[in-house]
Order: structure tokens, then C-alpha cells, then sequence
């Protein structure tokens, strides 16, 4: 027979987050710090705007971009926080999570032989959709040393005459990094200077303890050369709706717009009505939420302390990113021998490129409870593995 399976999938490997995951489903009394899912019921007033949707019959399609109201609540949200502006009606369209706005993002953009820009460690999606786009994924690597921030000289040395789009992946999955307006002003001067465009994706843009979330959007002479990507998976804790949406110029958005009236058609209408309120009612339920998450980012720093595990302090989303290069281990080694010794699930930093290794990403969206349990394992296999050395 002939091969079913088109050459270019073959190459592409599995998600290495979700291994730990199946594994720790099956296993009793473990603890998985290793999805980067909120902990928190989404907030009531949200869940029951999408029953009473449901309620009122509103189950049809929306327009293809997206519930009017929604895409209006958008534009003013992005206004409010972070001084963006976006015409709904060209500017903004609602998306299957913020997954769909990446892949569809890159197809509407990339020809074969175009080279994207993927800062590592990173969410796992950015490299497949590169490949499944026909891209030429070009990977740089960050560095501890520098908070694991893109750097204006590491990204001079990345572009070549076949570069054409730049992945900005902050706040950070996984390391938890930030960029700060003085980052993104010197490495906008390089995007501009060599005629690049952006991704940025700022899912975790309202998760930041240092200082407001900046867009690289509202910089001079970026809003026309950014797809912005967001939704309310992280920020509201709505992932099982799978919501998300990309704001940028109407010469892209309306090239994704067919990509996603061929593949979607629309997203949900339950959770558009939803995330209606999301918007309008919920900037409070995010403050408390965040505020929630800083406790636990702290308890996890100040335990590392404790017990001497090299950590640098990340700023945003909800994970941390230790290093165990002292153990003489891979990050998978270690995190299948504390799976196996401790029942508790973590991620290997490989699962986020190569430049991972010697780390692990922990995830501090579970309650402290159980971070406090899974702490105290921690310490008791590390201080097992040194006094084995």
C-alpha cells in the first residue's frame, strides 16, 4: 500500500509535556505540577453568562471573526490595559483557543523558504506550526544568565536575508521570563531596521509581579508589523472553552480570516457569550487570581532557597524553571527518577527545546497544598541524591 502519512508530520514529535501527564494519571496518590492549567473554577458570573446563553438558544454560528460584542469588549480591553487600539470590525478575530491564532497566523505569512525566529525554551506549538507552514523554524537559544530575555545582540546574530517573522513568547511558558519596555525598545530597533514581523504571543500578559505587561504592539512603528495573540485560557481560566483571538493589521488578519472559515468556521458560540462578561466583568476575579499565583511563585523561590536549588526569579505566567545541572542528570532522567521515587510529575525543560536541558518546569497553577507536599518531596529526593554523589 501506499505510505498514508504526509512526510513533513512524520518529522514532527509529540508534545513532551503531555507524556508526564498520562503517566502521573495512572499512578496513585501523585502529585502533577506539570500542566499549565489554572486551578481555579472559571469565575461563576462567567459560567452562568454561558448558561444563559445556552438558556436563551443562542447555540447558531456567530460570523466567522467572531460575536460583534465580543470582538468590541476585545478592543476595549486591549485599550484599557495596555494601550492598544484595534478596529473590531478588521482588526480582531476570535480564535479556537490561542493555538489556532499561532498556526493560522504563520500559514497566512510564510512562504516555503521563509525563516521564523523561535526564541527557546518556548511553548511547544511554535516550532510544528513553523514546519506545518512550510516555514524554516531558526532557533535561538536564551540564556540563564540573562533572566532568559531575547537580547538585542542575540537576535542581530539570528537574522539572515530569508528571516521573516520573529516569535515573541512573553511572559514566558516555561520559564516564567519577562520583557520589560527597555527590552522590547532595543530589539524593535532591529525588527524595524531588517523589516521583520512579529508574533507576540502574550497569553499570560495579565499574570506579571514585577511590573504591567508592555506589548511590543504599542511600541513606534510596531503596531503594523504585529500579530498579537491572546485569550482567556491563563488569565480568566477558561481552557476547557477554548477561547483566544489575534489582533494585528486588516491585510493579515483578513488572510487568516479564510484560513479559519475553511478549518473552524467559528469559535464556540457559548463560550463568545461567556467571555462577553469575561471582559466586562472580570478584571477583578484576574486580580485575585494573580494574586493567588504571586503567593505561590514566592513559597516556591523561597523553598528552593531553602534547599539550595539554583532558580532565578521569573516575573511572569505561573511557572518556575530550576536548574539540576548539579545532579549530573538529564532533565528527563530527573524528572522520571522523582516521578518514580516521589509520585510527582514535572516537566523536563527539553520538552521546550534543546536549551532546556539540565532544567525543569514546574507549574505553581495548583493550589499550595499540594505544592507544599510536592516541596517536601522534592527536598527529600534532591538531599537523597547528594548524599549518593
Amino acid at each position: 500500500m501506499r505510505n498514508p502519512l504526509s512526510k513533513t508530520i512524520v518529522t514532527i514529535e509529540p508534545s513532551g509535556i503531555r507524556k508526564f501527564f498520562d503517566i502521573v494519571s495512572e499512578m496513585k496518590d501523585a502529585i502533577s505540577l506539570g500542566v499549565g492549567e489554572p486551578d481555579f473554577d472559571t469565575p461563576w458570573h462567567i459560567r452562568d453568562e454561558g448558561i444563559y446563553s445556552l438558556e436563551k438558544g443562542r447555540t447558531f454560528y456567530t460570523s466567522n471573526a467572531g460575536l460583534k460584542e465580543l470582538k468590541i469588549e476585545i478592543s476595549a480591553y486591549l485599550k484599557r490595559h495596555y494601550g492598544l487600539e484595534y478596529d473590531f470590525n478588521h482588526e480582531v478575530l476570535v480564535t479556537v483557543g490561542g493555538s489556532e491564532a499561532i498556526d493560522i497566523a504563520m500559514r497566512a505569512m510564510l512562504d516555503p523558504g521563509d525563516e521564523v525566529l523561535i526564541p527557546q525554551p518556548s511553548y511547544v506549538s511554535y516550532l510544528p506550526c513553523a514546519v506545518l507552514a512550510n516555514g524554516t523554524p531558526v532557533i535561538i537559544e536564551l540564556k540563564e544568565e540573562n533572566e532568559f530575555r531575547l537580547t538585542r545582540e542575540e537576535l542581530e546574530a539570528a537574522i539572515t536575508p530569508k528571516t521573516k517573522l520573529l516569535v515573541l513568547p512573553f511572559p514566558n511558558n516555561p520559564t516564567g521570563a519577562i520583557m520589560e519596555r527597555k527590552d522590547l525598545e532595543a530589539i524593535a530597533e532591529v525588527i524595524k531596521e531588517h523589516d521583520l514581523y512579529v508574533i507576540s504571543d502574550e497569553i499570560y500578559s495579565a499574570l506579571t509581579y514585577r511590573e504591567e505587561h508592555v506589548s511590543i504592539a504599542s511600541l513606534p512603528g510596531m503596531w503594523e508589523r504585529t500579530i498579537v495573540i491572546n485569550g482567556f485560557s491563563k488569565s480568566h481560566a477558561m481552557t476547557g472553552w477554548r477561547l483566544g483571538y489575534a489582533c494585528g493589521p486588516k491585510i493579515i488578519l483578513e488572510q487568516m480570516l479564510k484560513i479559519h472559515q475553511f478549518a473552524i468556521m467559528c469559535a464556540p458560540t457559548t463560550s463568545q457569550y461567556a467571555a462577553v462578561d469575561a471582559l466586562r466583568c472580570g478584571d477583578e476575579d484576574v486580580k485575585q487570581m494573580r494574586e493567588e499565583y504571586n503567593g505561590r511563585r514566592r513559597y516556591l523561590l523561597h523553598r528552593f532557597r531553602e534547599m539550595g536549588l539554583q532558580c532565578f526569579e521569573p516575573y511572569g505566567a505561573f511557572y518556575v524553571f530550576p536548574c539540576i545541572k548539579e545532579f549530573g542528570m538529564t532533565s528527563e532522567e530527573f524528572a522520571t527518577a522523582f516521578l518514580n521515587a516521589e509520585r510527582v510529575a514535572v516537566v523536563p525543560g527539553t520538552a521546550f527545546g534543546d536549551c532546556g536541558e539540565g532544567f525543569l518546569r514546574i507549574s505553581y497553577a495548583y493550589s499550595l497544598d499540594n505544592l507544599k507536599e510536592a516541596l517536601d518531596r522534592m527536598e527529600r529526593f534532591i538531599t537523597k541524591l547528594r548524599e549518593n554523589k
